[in-house]
């Protein structure tokens, strides 16, 4: 399936990522869009694993490389 360049997702002010550490599992409040057209909210949810292996894709891939200074998602509540 191909997704139209024109949807995309961002993150909801105010709201910062959220983590259990019961389950390890890290909610990212987000918002959707089509085109500027605020579509609607909803919550990404990733296991610790795939929310560290994203983050360090998104440095990789935004020129960070793996040295990319972060605060740990252990300290998010």
């Amino acid at each position: 399936m191909t997704v139209p360049a024109r949807l995309h997702a961002s993150t909801r002010r105010d709201e910062p990522p959220s983590s259990d550490a019961d389950t390890g599992e890290v909610r990212v409040p987000i918002a959707l869009y089509a085109l500027d057209e605020h579509r609607g909210d909803t919550d990404l949810v990733l296991s610790r694993a795939d929310a560290d292996r994203l983050l360090a894709e998104l440095a990789q891939a935004l020129g960070y490389g793996v040295t990319m200074p972060r605060r740990s998602l252990e300290a998010v509540r």
